[in-house]
């Protein structure tokens, strides 16, 4: 008898450094989410346009012309109730959507996991 998979939110994650994405993917993936990793935030729109994402984490400084705080704004208007994080090292120069939670990096593990527990 085959048992039915137990649906995984998906998350999207946005960072051009291969070694951050990579980890923030890992930690995601073990906690019970499908994730979708992307270097640009053009990428990551079309990603949040077509997937529907329930949580997206990017760091502000990204390669192409879109950065981290206009693709948070994109995943509010697109859907409201996504979960937005956005991670960098330096605060970010314009005001972030409601809702959308800063974090300074370095960001650790256990801080992660315990903003994705709430």
């Amino acid at each position: 008898m085959a048992y039915a998979r137990p649906i995984r939110q998906i998350a999207i994650v946005v960072e051009d450094d291969t070694i951050q994405r990579d980890m923030i993917a890992l930690l995601l993936e073990e906690g019970h989410f499908d994730v979708i990793q992307c270097e640009d935030a053009e990428t990551a729109a079309l990603a949040i346009k077509m997937r529907h994402p329930s949580l997206v984490v990017t760091d502000i400084k990204l390669m192409g012309k879109m950065d981290g705080v206009e693709l948070a704004r994109l995943a509010v208007d697109c859907d409201p109730g996504v979960r937005v994080m956005v991670i960098s090292g330096r605060p970010p120069d314009s005001a972030l959507p409601e809702g959308v939670k800063f974090f300074e990096k370095p960001v650790y593990p256990p801080m992660l996991l315990r903003e994705l527990a709430l």
